[in-house]
């Protein structure tokens, strides 16, 4: 079966968890990517990384020495993930709010980048705090948060962590998305 359809039927199975019942646009990949400085980055978490459709934008760019720790939440999503053959992605069967616990376990110190695609606007408030000030806990100084959103709820959430956000619209996605970006200062 089409990885669009199946990403579509577990999107309406799991809408809470998955967030939209679309796969993100190539666009909107880009877009995401495209904020990361890949000459100097080594060490980049992915959050709700689905069925790998940015991981994929991500490999190709990444340092040789550079690590990819993707988070998944869902074995149905997480299984197309284990499929990529590349010895710098570690698939991460777990909440993002562990993620100390899977950096000191590949020996690792802190995160470069963050690329979210959480839908924390149906997230439990509580879980969304915490997975936030998680994330700007492992970023280095000058490190990004970036997260897709399908609207702009969620805002005062990256403000009130990180202290800044910029808005990036990518009106080419199915529904039309918006990229948030907060540096860790």
């Amino acid at each position: 079966m089409h990885q669009s359809i199946r990403f579509f039927q577990e999107g309406l199975k799991n809408l809470k968890t998955v967030g939209t019942i679309t796969r993100s646009s190539p666009f909107l990949c880009r877009k995401v990517t495209d904020m990361v400085d890949f000459n100097q980055a080594r060490i980049i978490a992915e959050l709700g990384a689905g069925d790998g459709v940015i991981t994929r934008h991500i490999l190709p760019r990444l340092h040789p020495e550079g690590k990819l720790l993707a988070f998944e939440v869902l074995p149905q999503m997480s299984e197309h993930l284990l499929q990529i053959d590349d010895p710098r992605l570690i698939v991460v069967e777990d909440s993002a709010e562990h993620i100390p616990v899977y950096l000191e376990k590949e020996n690792l110190q802190q995160v470069d980048y963050i690329l979210s695609a959480i839908p924390f606007v149906v997230l439990p408030q509580e879980l969304s705090l915490n997975i936030l000030a998680t994330c700007r806990d492992v970023l280095r100084p000058g490190g990004l948060f970036v997260q897709v959103h399908y609207s702009l709820l969620a805002k005062k959430l990256y403000e009130e962590t990180f202290g800044n956000v910029r808005v990036h619209f990518v009106p080419w996605n199915i529904p039309p998305a918006f990229v948030l970006v907060s540096e860790r200062i």
